[in-house]
Parts: structure tokens; sequence; C-alpha cells
């Protein structure tokens, strides 16, 4: 086997080496001579070509002889040389934008180098395909400064992104110019974007409010992909992947290039199965992109984009208790009592308490929107199981009006179909009925975490006409099921239009005018997904039921609430930016209205109909601006600042829970300043980008429910709650040769409240019945910001040893990383004493991760194959990625100390490896 081994090396050694030549060079662009990252450069009539690197370099291996060398570039026009090659050859191209770029650029308002005053970070397609490794595409962020992203319990999908300390509600993510977080509340689920990372063409994270002119949540930063079928080469490729937790994953792209200079197409299918590295945390998905493009004509243009990924997966949604995963881990940690270790029993590093076995005996069937089907494994249940649909179609027209204006539209769907399960009723819990514990006044399951005895619980569903569960005893009739498997359903579709209307008044002015209108309706529901063994389930929610025969709930029925709700919003904006010799500034002015509606199935109006509010139009705005000035042809500087109201999302308006509304919802305020300087030097070997930003958020929206009167409530805000986000960061690039290259990245923030919030208000007593006047402070002043490490920094070494060979190894280091809390956790009532403490600091943490490829120097038949691998956590490092502090449901004294928070371990080592075959 050795031997078979060496000899197959050596073949590929010698093959290697058989090519006569290289070309390479840099592409640039005409106007300011800045590098264009991510610019396809390939031998016409083929699929042989490389983008270019950070740095704008590119190099292609090749035979000696004659070939046409064609450069592509998103916004710019085309270039084609022919070149003949002995040996080794430089050619470079510098490419000339368009007058108005007739492209998804448009759109998505993405930044330029040397140009737009805005920290910011391109991710190239290679870097993509070099280090993603089938993760969710936020994790290939994690060496931008002031980014942090984890997979958090491990499934496929749940990945989340924090950026300068704002989380996902707060960061704006566009797919192709469209922002896809939820239009209710802000949140992104990366599962219904599982096959986006496979087809981007590039990736733009501009850090801070950016320099996007729709009214989005860009408080941290904005996420910008792009899906352009004009900038890939002509070509088919099929790429195998294997990994840890039996991963498997086959995905077939197309792509037709520019066919007669009008007409381009690309297209990919993915299929991903896997049993999941944290236990039970399986995936079975699909994901499909397609995006075309038409040349109507030299000034008009038609593109349509359609991205899907139909997905079901276990999940691992509840963090636990340090003990729960490591007890030898929790012993070495000086804030941990070591008295909490005989409560949480050691149950592995893998743990996931949303599963427990069943017997195979058990054949009852599971129930989705009222289509049957068997449940995933016949040997074990999910408690929680996500299961959705989201696709996105975009239909883009550009317009070129007459020299100086374009026009440029795009009309959008997104229609979600899914949600998530879990547990409604009576469960049998494994473990024994459990103890008190006077110490901390919480009752602890026999072996914490507990965990569901299916098979008990689906004995008493199917007989028992009495059940003692949980300390309580319970009557019922036989087939009766105390306790269900249900769906949280989120079924959804938002409708939107954004147009933009460009105009360049002269050489030196252009200006930027549009409208973004977007409607969105929203169905949330519970619904009867696996009855456990009985034959139906008693609900009493739905007011319009009047009879038991009526609340006699069968799989796929709506159970629990039944709500509607609308999100209408139409915002303008105005955007100019003046250009003059070294200077380049621009400005922003935006406002945008926003109502929420909410209709309730299952409660009654007065007039015995359904029961339905509506706010008012909430308006929100935007101003910024900024400004950079060249200082030679390696250097510019640059500064920006902007004020944003930001109108409160849905749930602190409307309170579905109580079917109440605020009369007069706050904004949130934001005012944000950042300068940078960027640099290059060494012929281009050396590149150096640093910012600094400050960012105040005001009045921060927390809200609680008070009942005014029986049975009547109000939202109050409790004003006053203000933080402020401080950093610095930096990124650099230093290729000395060819053969090697390394890159730096690294940011240190400073991130608190400052204030506390006071205030009073009027709320009924339940003892006497009668409106009293409450107090109440939110003791928040001085504490840290938590959810992310305030200080990271990332180092990674990259090797060429031979032609199409590469090796790389990342280093990231993240600390000063307090657990998440919440805010309202810290209100006391009437002078009481407030609870200063800080969160929990995580431990600090290194990781290290292996990435390789190597690119055979020969064809079969025209097909180039490729092999790859991905080792992350190469040192099999143990380690905390994700933390909330003095746990609800895991904490063992809520002192604030390690034994109080609850966590996700990060993953131990995992790999990911394969080959592509590109025709």
């Amino acid at each position: 086997m050795n031997k078979r081994i060496f000899t197959i090396f050596a073949v590929l050694l010698l093959a290697a080496v058989s090519f006569a030549g290289t070309i390479k060079g840099k592409v640039t662009s005409a106007s300011d001579d800045a590098a264009l990252v991510g610019a396809n450069v390939y031998l016409a009539g083929t699929t042989n070509g490389a983008a270019t690197d950070e740095n704008g370099m590119y190099q292609i291996e090749v035979e000696d002889g004659t070939y046409t060398i064609v450069c592509d570039y998103v916004g710019y026009a085309q270039q084609k040389v022919k070149i003949t090659v002995d040996g080794d050859v430089e050619q470079n191209f510098q490419l000339v934008e368009y007058l108005f770029s007739k492209t998804i650029n448009v759109i998505a308002d993405r930044a330029k180098d040397r140009e737009t005053p805005v920290a910011f970070t391109n991710v190239a397609k290679s870097k993509l395909q070099n280090e993603l490794g089938s993760r969710d595409i936020p994790l290939v962020l994690n060496t931008t400064p002031s980014v942090y992203s984890t997979q958090q319990g491990g499934g496929a999908g749940d990945a989340r992104i924090n950026v300068r300390g704002f989380n996902q509600r707060n960061v704006a993510i566009m797919i192709n110019g469209v922002p896809v977080n939820d239009m209710e509340n802000g949140w992104v689920y990366w599962s219904n974007w599982d096959g986006v990372g496979d087809a981007t063409s590039s990736i733009q994270m501009q850090r801070g409010l950016s320099a996007v002119n729709l009214a989005v949540a860009s408080i941290g930063g904005t996420m910008n992909i792009l899906t352009d079928p004009t900038s890939l080469n002509a070509g088919v490729n099929f790429k195998q992947e294997f990994g840890s937790g039996s991963f498997l994953k086959s995905t077939l792209v197309a792509n037709s290039g520019m066919i007669d200079d009008k007409f381009a197409v690309s297209a990919l299918v993915v299929r991903k199965t896997g049993s999941g590295v944290i236990d039970k945390t399986w995936t079975d998905a699909w994901a499909y992109y397609i995006g075309a493009s038409y040349n109507i004509n030299d000034d008009n243009r038609l593109e349509l984009y359609a991205v899907g990924a139909p997905q079901r997966h276990g999940q691992n949604l509840y963090k636990q208790n340090i003990g729960v995963y490591s007890h030898s881990y929790a012993k070495g940690l000086s804030d941990y009592d070591p008295a909490a270790l005989d409560k949480f029993k050691e149950k592995g590093q893998l743990f996931n308490q949303n599963w427990s076995p069943v017997s195979s005996s058990y054949k009852g069937q599971q129930d989705v929107e009222g289509t049957n089907f068997d449940r995933h494994d016949p040997n074990f249940i999910n408690s929680r199981e996500n299961f959705y649909h989201k696709p996105q179609v975009n239909l883009n027209w550009y317009s070129n009006l007459n020299d100086n204006m374009a026009l440029t539209s795009v009309l959008y769907y997104s229609g979600g179909q899914g949600g998530g399960s879990g547990t409604l009723g009576k469960i049998v819990r494994n473990n024994g009925d459990g103890e008190f514990n006077q110490k901390t006044s919480k009752f602890y399951y026999g072996s914490s975490p507990w965990t569901y005895n299916w098979d008990k619980t689906i004995a008493i569903n199917r007989d028992s006409t009495s059940a003692y569960i949980d300390k309580h005893q319970y009557s019922k009739e036989a087939g009766q099921s105390l306790g269900i498997l249900r769906n949280s359903r989120n079924n959804q579709y938002t409708i939107g239009l954004i147009s933009k209307l460009n105009w360049r008044v002269n050489d030196n002015l252009k200006t930027t005018v549009g409208v973004d209108w977007r409607t969105a309706q929203i169905e949330h529901y519970r619904e009867v997904r696996d009855l456990l063994g009985g034959s139906y389930y008693m609900d009493y929610s739905n007011e319009f039921d009047q009879t038991d025969a009526q609340r006699k709930k069968g799989l796929g029925d709506k159970i629990a609430y039944f709500n509607t709700n609308t999100v209408d919003w139409i915002g303008g904006f105005a955007q100019a930016e003046y250009t003059m010799d070294q200077w380049t500034t621009y400005a922003t002015a935006g406002y945008s209205t926003i109502k929420y509606g909410f209709t309730n199935h299952f409660k009654k109006d007065a007039n015995g109909n359904e029961f339905k509010l509506k706010s008012n139009n909430i308006g929100g705005y935007q101003v910024k601006g900024g400004a950079m000035y060249r200082l030679d042809e390696n250097m510019e500087v640059y500064g920006n600042a902007g004020y944003v109201q930001k109108v409160p999302i849905f749930d602190a308006v409307i309170d579905d829970r109580h079917s109440t509304y605020a009369d007069n919802p706050l904004n949130e305020k934001f005012t944000s300043f950042e300068a940078g300087f960027n640099m290059r030097a060494m012929d281009g070997q050396l590149s150096f980008k640093t910012s600094v930003y400050y960012t105040k958020w005001t009045d921060r929206a927390l809200t609680k429910s008070v009942e005014t009167s029986p049975n009547v409530f109000d939202i109050l805000f409790l004003t006053g709650v203000n933080q402020l986000h401080r950093g610095f960061e930096f990124e650099a690039a230093y290729q000395p040769m060819d053969m090697f290259r390394l890159d730096l990245a690294g940011s240190i923030g400073n991130w608190t409240l400052t204030d506390d919030a006071k205030g009073s208000y009027r709320a009924l007593d339940s003892n006497t019945g009668s409106l009293v006047n409450q107090t109440y402070s939110v003791a928040v002043k001085d504490l840290k910001i938590g959810d992310a490490p305030q200080t990271q920094f990332a180092i990674a070494g990259s090797v060429f040893p031979m032609k199409g060979m590469r090796a790389q190894v990342v280093y990231k280091y993240f600390a000063n990383y307090y657990s998440d809390w919440d805010p309202t956790s810290r209100i006391v009532f009437n002078g009481g004493t407030p609870d200063r403490a800080q969160s929990w600091k995580v431990p600090n943490y290194g990781l290290l991760d292996l990435h390789a490829s190597y690119a055979l120097p020969f064809d079969m038949n025209g097909v180039n194959i490729k092999l790859f691998a991905h080792v992350f956590n190469l040192l099999d490092e143990v380690y905390i990625q994700d933390a909330t502090d003095n746990s609800r449901y895991n904490a063992f004294s809520n002192t604030h100390k390690a034994s109080d928070a609850e966590v996700f371990f990060g993953l131990p080592r995992t790999v990911n490896f394969g080959l592509s075959l590109t025709y």
C-alpha cells in the first residue's frame, strides 16, 4: 500500500512540473489604479482560469502556445488580450468601469477601494472555496475584524453572526441587493440560505452604518452577498464532499458564460445529508439556485435570480451548564462552584438534550400542514426539529435612459413555509422525580439535565385513564394525549420593489434617488405534529370552538394560537457623491414609514369577530455621509458619520400574547462616527487597513407588558437605556514572493452600557384591584455588552509550494468575551437593591484551522480535477463559543459565576474533504 501511494505521489509530482509556463499579473481599475478583488481571468473557450486575490493578483498555469486571455469584473467592461506563452509571462489588465454599471452592483451598494469612505472587507469566491468547507456562510468571516460567528448548537443552518457587538437584528444581510432580515423582528435564519455559499461570486462586509442607501438594519454592519451569472466562466463543475458526522454533500453547477454578449445563465443544485457531529443533529437538505441575464440592447438589461434551500435538520437548541459537558473543564475554572457538579451530571461534549430514544415498534405518523410522514429515524425522536423552505426570486432591470441617467430596479418575492417542533402538554421525563434544592430554590430532576421518556408517554396516551407526571395526578380518557409534539409554524411572504434613478450631473457629481417598498404577511400558529400514541389532544385556546368535540384536535390541526401579522413599509432616499482630484465625498438621507397589523384568529372581539389590531404609521430616518482623501497613489484617509432613528420591531409595538399594542412606540437612536487609513507599499506586496469607530445607541427598546385593568394590558417602554460601542480594527496582507502570503486581522472593542434608566408607570395591583404608581430602575450603567468577544485576532499563513497546490494555516484568538444577558433582568421596582455585577466572562480561547487544495496539473478529456481538505479546530481545543449569564434553567446560585452560566461548547476537531471536477 505504501509503495502504491508513493507511486501515485511520484506521478502527480512529475505531472506538476510538466507545464511549460505561467501567466500571471494584476487587475486594476483604470480610474484610480485600485486592485480589483475577485476579477475572473481565464483562457477563452476553456474553463482554465483564476480569480484575483486581495491584491488583484492572478496566476494561471498553461502549456506553451498562443491564447486569448479574457478578464471580467462586475461593473467593468470586459477585456480580451491575445498572448503567446513561452515560459512565464506577465499580463496586467486595467478595466474601465461602465458609465452606469448595468449589474447587481448598483442595487447592492458595493463599496469601492480608494473611493468609498467606509470600513469594509471583500471576500472573494476563492476565499469561500478555500476556507468555508460547507459550513454556514457567516463562519468564513471570523477572520474579519469585529465579526464573530458561531454554529451555536451545531445544527446545520443554526449559525449566528455578531458585528461590532451588535447581533443579527442590527446587521443588514443582503443577497443580490435585497434585504433578507426578517420583516417582523430583523432576525436571519441561515438554514434558509444553505445553497447560497456555493453560488456566491463574492461577499462584502461593510462595518458600521455602511454606504448602503436603503433604510436597513445596518448599525453593526451590512453583509452584501452577490451571485452574478455574468461573472462566471462557461463550464460545468461537480463537487463531492465528505466530512465528520457522516457528512455527504454533492454540488452540481453549470454556467453558460456570456453567449453572444447577450445571454448568460448559471444553475446549481445541492444535496446534503449527515448524522451530525453533535448527537442527533442530522441534516436532510436540498438547495438550488438559478441566475440568468439578458442584454435586451445596449441600454437595457434584465436579470433573474432564484434561490432556495428546502431542508430538515435535528436541532440542539438548549444550552447546558458547563458541568453537563465536562466536569474536568468545569473544575479548571476558578469561579465554578464544585457543589454544582452534584446536580449537573456529566454527559459529554456532544450531548444534545433535544432527543430521546423510542421503541421502533411505535409507528405513529408525524404531520406538517396535513401531510403525514414517518419520523426521521425509527429509533429516536427529536423534540426539536427545524424544517423550512424560503425561496427568493428577484427580477432586476437596468436601463440607461441617456448618457447621464440610468434607472435600476428590482422586484422581489420571498415566501417561506415551515417552522420548528417542540413539546406541548405533559410529557414524562427521565431520571425520576428529582428534588427541591433549598439553596437555589429550584426543582432539579434526578439527573440534570432531564430528557423525555417517549415510551412511557406513548403508553400513557394510548391506554391510561389517569397518569402521575411531575408529582401531579391527571385524569383522562383512554386515547387522549396528555402530551404531544407540536409544530410552531412561521409561514410568510414578502413582496418588495427597490428602484434607483442614477443621474450624473457632471463629471464630478453623481446622484441617486430611490424608493424602497415592501409588504409582508406572516402566519404564526401551532399544529399537532405527533399525538405520541393517542388519538386526539384537547385544546381550549380557540374561543370559536364551542364544544368538546370541536376542541378535540388531531394530526395537523391548529392549536394554542393562530395569528396573522402584517408589515407594510415604504421609504425613499437620496444620495450624492462628489469626486474631485484626491477627494471623494458622499451624503445620504432617507425616510421610511412602517405599519404593523395583527389578527388573532382564536380570539373574539366585542362583536364576535376575529380580533384585529393595527398600529399607526411609524416613521424613521437616517442621515449619513463621509469623505475620503487620497494622499497619494498608495495611501488614503477617510471618515464618516451618521444618525439613525430606527423604528421598533413588531414585538415592541404589538404584544401578541395579550393582544395589545403600544399607542406611542419610541424609536431607537444611533449616532456613529468612523475614521480610517489605508495604504499599500513595497510595489503591492504589502497592504494595510485600519479603522476606529464610535457608535452610541440611545433609548434601546426595552418593553414590559403591564396590566392596567382586569385583563387589559398596555406596553410600557422603559426609556433611557443607552450603550456605547467603541473600537479599533486592522487588516494587513503581505506577500513577499509567489510562494508565500501572510494575512493579519484584529479588533479591540470596548462595548458598555452607559446609563441607568429610571421611570414610573401606573399598573393594576393584584391585591387591591386598583391602579397604583410603580417606580422602576434598569440598573445597567457600566455593565459590559455580552454575546461576542470584544478582542479578537487572526493570522493566516498560505504557501504555494508548486503549481496548483495551496496550503493555509489559520489561527484565531478570542478574548474579553462577556456572556449574553438581558437588560430586563436588571430591573428593580420601587427602590429595590440593584444587581450591578458584570455578566460571567467566558475563558479566552484560540483555534487553529488547516486548509489545503491541489489542482491536478493535467486534465482528463477536458475535465480538470481539484482535491481539497479542511480541518477545523486542528488541535481539538475544548472551548466555549456561546454563553448566557445566570441561566433561567441551568444556573446553580445566580451569582454570575461560571456555575450559573449556560453554554454551547465549540465543536471538536472536524474535517471536510473532497474533490471537484470542472469541465
